[in-house]
């Protein structure tokens, strides 16, 4: 059992936990994840480590209650336990000083974003920082990478706050000042993450992505997350999560994601009927 020190709310249906894991703590790197069951008999499901501190024994997970397991988890408080979290797992980000690296974040995936900003500041490389969200109340963690970037734009589909457009349109507008950016790291949803390889493949800057297949045990046995890479079959859980968008097949990714949606759904409803009752 692991025990919850904190739990928060950062934005609507989104929520930090930081969790009692010494071994993991000691262990994590940036671009590492793990994998959390809420009860014994739960789903397994798989989530990027987004803060921990080996001194204090503890690991951070942002969560966004989508389905039913994150929605159960959701519901958790300080003092309550989870019944077991696993890991350090997959591959660490590739650090080094690049020049400048542009860290992108669309929605939750900013928290997943953050501890590889932390590790390329780290590194001596200038961080930019874009994050993204529908309004202002889904533009997360701006506060900690201010802290540790050279430059951070948030930015809003509605205008609510900072630049009105998406993430890609920032990046492009930081490409047509004549900005030289050396690494671009995008992770959000499939269609941000495709959208942003777009804008970086003409002027060819390497550009990273971290993915979030359908993931069952973390370890490479049951094949679920299998993704397309170069026209090579490989699996993030033991190759990534992060690999090259410029070599990512995202329709094959977007089209084995939605594999489940109907028994989700169903599992979901469930879920929502006992709440209420």
């Amino acid at each position: 059992m692991f025990r919850i020190l904190e739990a928060r709310s950062l934005a609507p249906d989104v929520k930090y936990f930081r969790i009692e894991a010494p071994s993991i703590a000691r262990a994590r790197k940036a671009g590492q994840f793990v994998i959390l069951r809420v009860a014994g008999d739960g789903e397994r499901i798989p989530l990027t480590i987004a803060d921990g501190d080996a001194s204090g024994g503890w690991i951070a997970v942002i969560v966004q209650g989508i389905g039913k397991t994150t929605k159960h988890l959701n519901t958790l408080e300080a003092g309550e336990f989870m019944h077991d979290v696993a890991g350090p797992l997959g591959m660490p980000s590739h650090i080094r000083d690049f020049g400048t690296a542009v860290a992108i974040g669309g929605g939750v995936g900013t928290a997943i974003a953050y501890p590889t900003a932390v590790a390329l500041k780290r590194a001596g490389n200038y961080v930019i920082s874009i994050v993204g969200g529908r309004s202002r109340d889904y533009v997360i963690m701006e506060p900690a990478l201010r802290d540790i970037s050279d430059e951070v734009y948030p930015c809003t589909d509605d205008g609510s706050y900072g630049f009105h457009g998406f993430v890609t349109q920032k990046l492009q507008g930081l490409i047509d000042e004549g900005r030289v950016l050396d690494l671009v790291l995008a992770i959000g949803p499939i269609p941000m993450m495709r959208a942003v390889a777009d804008v970086t493949r003409p002027f060819g800057i390497k550009t990273i992505v971290s993915l979030n297949p359908i993931m069952v045990d973390g370890t490479g046995m049951c094949g679920g997350c299998r993704v397309s890479v170069g026209g090579a079959t490989r699996f993030a859980c033991v190759d990534g999560p992060e690999f090259d968008a410029h070599e990512v097949d995202f329709d094959l990714m977007e089209r084995r994601n939605k594999a489940y949606v109907g028994f989700e759904r169903n599992r979901l409803e469930e879920f929502l009927e006992q709440v209420q009752t």
